[in-house]
């Protein structure tokens, strides 16, 4: 069973929290229960999340989020997390978190599958960034974009609260990849994830590959259980090509190009 988890300070957060909070109740420890999963609201930052299971034992953890960016364009995202160099936003240092690849990517294909009903917004996955990195079991972010207009908007956020609840409990088995070069919204990637076969777990963008070495590409390796392949925008990985094809040859990752 997995656990649902908002920042009770996140608007989007909340919003998306409302609407499961009517198909479950609530038990004296403040957990929302359901048949599937449950949901907690929490009192500290979700990227920052990484005591959570110190208290709460699941099979995974889905958090539901606001997502901002300064260029404002509007945007429904979906990422894994972690920290290649320094933590800049909650988790530990060069520590990735286990990716919840298979939801994703149903999550990302029930998105897509109804992005009509979203007008203008980018339905898009982002490069993997911030904390919480130390969780043992799979976890993903789930956020609705990208102003306090969207992130207040009650019917936005429960619409899309409806279309994860779809993808958690239609939730497959997928070949999953790691992913290597991009922008910090990956389009080949994201295309890859509707259209293609591989799900994917952690997403290193091109400003991060410099901070790959072989003691952070096994870390990554490891944290990604079961991963058969490296996903590579081939035209995203600028400068690093060559180190990355390289390190990567040191494992029996196969290297696919997208």
């Amino acid at each position: 069973m997995d656990l649902l988890v908002a920042y009770k300070e996140d608007p989007a957060g909340r919003n998306m929290a409302g609407y499961f909070m009517e198909m479950m109740d609530e038990d004296d420890d403040g957990v929302y229960r359901g048949s599937s999963y449950d949901l907690a609201v929490i009192d500290s930052p979700a990227v920052s999340a990484d005591w959570l299971e110190s208290r709460f034992s699941y099979d995974g953890y889905v958090f539901l989020s606001r997502h901002a960016a300064e260029s404002g364009r509007l945007a429904l995202t979906c990422h894994s997390t972690g920290n290649f160099g320094k933590a800049m936003l909650g988790g530990n240092d060069m520590q990735v978190a286990v990716p919840y690849a298979s939801l994703q990517k149903s999550y990302m294909r029930e998105l897509w599958a109804r992005r009509r009903e979203f007008g203008d917004f980018e339905i898009t996955l982002e490069a993997t960034h911030h904390g919480p990195t130390a969780l043992e079991r799979p976890s993903i972010f789930v956020e609705v974009g990208t102003t306090e207009s969207q992130w207040n908007d009650a019917g936005l956020c429960r619409s899309v609260a409806a279309i994860l609840d779809g993808a958690l409990s239609e939730t497959g088995e997928y070949p999953s990849a790691i992913g290597f070069g991009g922008s910090h919204y990956p389009g080949p990637f994201t295309r890859a994830v509707i259209d293609g076969e591989y799900s994917l777990g952690t997403i290193i963008p091109r400003r991060a590959l410099g901070d790959v070495d072989r003691e952070m590409l096994s870390h990554v390796v490891s944290r990604n259980r079961g991963a058969r392949a490296a996903l590579l925008d081939w035209g995203g990985l600028g400068g690093h090509r060559r180190h990355i094809l390289d390190l990567l040859e040191e494992t029996d990752l196969e290297v696919v190009r997208v």
